[in-house]
């Protein structure tokens, strides 16, 4: 079985690779081809993959390609992590927000518009190719704004093309752990958009356990949301948020933050990784111990100034282990061999949360089998999720409408209408800033 990496060169990569490395079972993926444009950074993580398969018999074998109709061809999953632009480009998205008072996070806010608006093009792109070249593979997409850019391929692949994110995944299992639950036994009932979701419920034996925690404050202060949250205002909702919330409910402390640092996330991520690139053209250096500890720096400082604002302290040990790569090999196993099983994912909305249309992505438990991912029916979010949903999603339709006009006027529209943009007049000053610092965005007119 083939599986093809578009975003072949990217820092993660080996996280994929190191999980195909534990299937061994019949129908497993035998071929791994990475595609990306830069043909250093694809030399570099091959190194890398090479040293994880040394000590694996019969490790699927790797080849790198910067062609990506080539990388394509006869692919029976394709694997979407590709960032346009670069973390550069993310610092940018970052630094521009900022300077007009406003969020600058990658996929939240005026940072996210701006990823989505370079991106999307770009993805709309690869999934016209996909449909032409490779119309029986399935798509599994990591690449940011997840949600968003899931829905722009969906409408040339219908539901071949999954969105997949660890964030769901990780609150699921701190959840289950600090109640002393086996997350694999565990019902999440989660529901929204990507980054944009709550759980509501987490059934063991049938019984739902959240009450549970949600009751005992000592023990809803003890884990990571509860520590960035507040027990409180956990306690007020009824329900754990996804910690991408935290930018939406502390929108002012989180942008304070982020103006006070030495280096934004995405400055940050640029200069460690081009370390770690410049290290890998050495034909001497370890490549995969260079790998880890670049990794294990990257997660441990991972929303680092969101836990700062709150007096959240560092990260779990457990929480530092990452976990999409998990996910995306759960979903391949379960759709090429029938493999059961259920999932939170991001696909089409087909009825289940009656406030949006049946194209509309969304993130929910899914139930996954050779036909694919069928979202499983949730019960309506309350009205003050449901606000926000309709909200968020009126936004990133407005992005999918420039990107397809190419108008500067929706552009600006799609900013505007954002929760975390407060004005039309800043909303003008982001897409100028925008399109000064970002080549792809040159078709906005």
């Amino acid at each position: 079985m083939k599986l093809t990496i578009l975003g072949g060169g990217g820092f993660r990569v080996p996280l994929v690779y190191g999980a195909l490395l534990t299937d061994r079972a019949e129908g497993r993926v035998t071929e791994v081809v990475l595609h990306d444009l830069d043909d250093s950074r694809l030399y570099a993580v091959a190194r890398v993959l090479n040293e994880q398969a040394a000590v694996v018999p019969d490790a699927p074998r790797v080849t790198a390609t910067t062609d990506l109709d080539e990388a394509l061809r006869g692919a029976d999953f394709i694997f979407s992590a590709i960032r346009v632009g670069g973390l550069e480009g993310r610092a940018n998205d970052e630094r521009v927000a900022l300077a007009e008072g406003v969020l600058g996070q990658e996929t939240v806010g005026a940072g996210g518009i701006a990823y989505g608006l370079r991106t999307v093009p770009v993805a709309v792109d690869i999934a016209r190719r996909v449909a032409r070249l490779a119309p029986d593979a399935w798509v599994i997409n990591f690449t940011n704004p997840a949600g968003l850019v899931t829905e722009a391929m969906s409408r040339h692949l219908g539901d071949r093309v999954i969105g997949i994110c660890d964030s769901p995944v990780g609150l699921g299992r701190r959840i289950a752990r600090v109640l002393g639950a086996d997350p694999k036994e565990a019902w999440i009932d989660y529901v929204g958009l990507n980054h944009l979701g709550w759980v509501r419920g987490l059934r063991v034996a049938g019984r739902d356990e959240l009450p549970r925690l949600l009751a005992d404050a000592d023990l809803l202060g003890s884990f990571e949301e509860g520590k960035l949250f507040g027990v409180d205002w956990l306690q007020s909702l009824g329900a754990i948020p996804n910690e991408y919330l935290h930018y939406y409910y502390f929108n002012r402390e989180a942008v304070r933050a982020y103006q006070q640092v030495e280096k934004t996330r995405g400055a940050f991520l640029a200069d460690q990784q081009a370390r770690f690139y410049e290290e890998m053209k050495r034909p001497d250096a370890a490549a995969l111990t260079a790998w880890d500890r670049t990794r294990a720096e990257r997660e441990a400082t991972y929303m680092a100034e969101n836990r700062e604002t709150a007096g959240a302290g560092e990260r779990e040990a457990d929480d530092l282990s990452g976990g999409y790569e998990k996910v995306a090999l759960a979903l391949m196993r379960a759709i090429a061999r029938d493999e059961r099983t259920t999932l939170i994912l991001n696909v089409r909305n087909q009825g289940t949360l009656s406030v949006l249309d049946a194209d509309a992505v969304i993130e929910v438990p899914c139930l996954v089998d050779a036909n694919g991912a069928h979202p499983v029916t949730v019960a309506p979010l309350p009205d003050h999720a449901t606000g926000l949903v309709c909200a968020v999603k009126g936004v990133e339709r407005e992005v999918l409408a420039a990107a397809e006009s190419g108008s500067r006027t929706t552009a600006v529209k799609a900013f505007a209408l954002h929760p975390l943009v407060d004005s039309v007049n800043v909303a003008r000053k982001l897409v100028e800033g925008y399109t000064d610092v970002h080549p792809g965005l040159a078709y906005l007119r």
